[in-house]
């Protein structure tokens, strides 16, 4: 019986929590062989670590799950027509197409979410909205063997959801009990509906810088998508 296949896509900008909370559960699936590719295998910094001994996109041939982490480099990477070919050729072969945070802005720009339920990071869903997605505010959004998590550490749910769908609830929960996940933040603050009305507005004041050339990137990227 072969391995199942799963990737990874990074670029410029990406989020590394993001990537790494779903690796270190996904990593772990049954009979499973978990690949991690760039653009030419270049080495992806982010956030101060650099990602090395990546795979070339290009030349992985085909995936079970494709799934894209996001980032601040959503804006550029799905404006990259080179970048969004391979997600469009690899998602277009792959049995689950997910993502994690703005990675579901590259999931629509691939045209995988035309007319289908996604999440996205609170700050940023409303960019979904010109691929025709269905914006979802869920943590995790199930829309048929499309699997979103919301923003960053939402990353770390989509996984187990995702590993429930791939070993079963038996096992996810047993990788769940070895990671010790069991959060317990110190601070109620996790989602703008219950955040302090003070912190919210510090919160949405930094974003504001870039939400005009995200807005605009999206609009350009949805003019310019294929249809799958």
């Amino acid at each position: 019986m072969s391995k199942l296949k799963i990737l990874f896509v990074l670029y410029p900008g990406v989020t590394h929590l993001d990537f790494t909370g779903p690796h270190q559960v996904l990593s772990r699936a049954p009979n499973s062989e978990t690949l991690v590719a760039s653009m030419g295998g270049q080495d992806i910094e982010a956030e101060g670590l650099t990602f090395t001994n990546l795979a070339d996109l290009s030349k992985v041939e085909r995936c079970d799950v494709i799934c894209i982490p996001g980032g601040f480099g959503t804006t550029a990477a799905m404006l990259d027509e080179a970048f969004m070919a391979q997600v469009r050729r690899l998602g277009a072969g792959a049995k689950y197409q997910t993502s994690v945070c703005t990675g579901s802005l590259i999931l629509a720009a691939a045209g995988f979410l035309k007319g289908k339920r996604s999440a996205c990071h609170w700050a940023w869903r409303s960019m979904l909205e010109p691929f025709g997605a269905i914006v979802s505010e869920e943590r995790v959004a199930r829309d048929g063997n499309i699997i979103t998590g919301g923003g960053v550490t939402a990353g770390i749910d989509f996984a187990f959801v995702m590993l429930e769908e791939l070993a079963g609830r038996d096992y996810a929960e047993a990788v769940q009990l070895g990671l010790e996940y069991a959060p317990a933040p110190p601070f109620n603050s996790g989602r703008p509906e219950l955040a302090r009305p003070e912190v919210l507005a510090q919160v949405k004041a930094r974003m504001a810088a870039s939400a005009d050339s995200r807005a605009e990137a999206a609009v350009r990227a949805a003019q310019a998508a294929e249809p799958v």
